[in-house]
């Protein structure tokens, strides 16, 4: 493995889940606008473009969760910067639409966000372990991403990032990817449910679904060594 490989966190919980992953795999991580130093871009594609431009040619790129949906826009809309696409837990979109069952109903990520605003510290222990519904580990993992997770990013980030989650819809944008791609999705995710990896994979060219079983949203702190065994394999390809 030779290109640079560059990893894009999640909502909320930032970096520090994925440190150890990364460290593994000897790559670097690219926040997601308004975290840490970030500054925020409201807009998803001009966020997509401004992520882009920061990424040398052909790198290996990898999105969890929301990260992932950056992903795949940024491989999409440039593609000379994605030689290698690895999604975990990624989806065209979060919320149920026409044509896509494959997610939450929008009143759901309404209440949450609505909850959000009032007391995103009371919220995120349910956050985090609801996601983790259905792992065989799931208290543990639960308890591993919240001591990981980075300190709370202000209050207009979380709500752009939940907009974004809310409008995004990339099915449009899918079959547009050029770059080998890596699906990596636990089979019981409750957030992205596999039913949306797989539609994911059959829009995606030439893309393949790696299911973790017994595994929900984070499987990168689930099953860490099958995680980076799946994928350094795919990236040394």
């Amino acid at each position: 493995m030779t290109a640079p490989l560059v990893f894009l966190p999640g909502w909320c919980v930032g970096r520090g889940p994925e440190l150890a992953a990364v460290d593994a795999l000897k790559g670097t991580i690219l926040d997601l606008p308004g975290y840490r130093d970030a500054p925020l871009i409201a807009d998803f594609d001009a966020a997509a473009d401004d992520l882009a431009a920061r990424l040398q040619p052909r790198t290996y790129l990898v999105g969890w969760s929301l990260g992932a949906q950056m992903a795949l826009a940024i491989a999409a809309r440039a593609p000379e910067k994605v030689s290698k696409l690895v999604l975990i837990a990624g989806t065209v979109s979060f919320v149920q639409r026409d044509g896509w069952p494959h997610a939450m109903p929008p009143e759901m990520l309404a209440e949450f966000a609505a909850n959000v605003a009032t007391d995103i510290e009371a919220i995120l222990p349910r956050f985090v372990g609801g996601f983790n519904r259905g792992d065989a580990r799931a208290k543990e993992v639960t308890r591993i991403l919240l001591d990981l997770a980075d300190p709370l990013p202000p209050a207009a980030t979380l709500a752009t990032g939940l907009g974004w989650l809310r409008d995004v819809d990339l099915r449009p944008l899918a079959p547009l990817v050029e770059a080998p791609t890596l699906l990596v999705h636990g089979a019981n995710d409750p957030l992205m449910p596999l039913a949306a990896a797989e539609a994911l994979a059959a829009l995606i060219p030439g893309a393949r679904l790696a299911i973790f079983a017994d595994c929900a949203h984070a499987p990168f702190i689930s099953r860490p060594e099958e995680f980076l065994e799946r994928v350094q394999a795919f990236l040394n390809e």
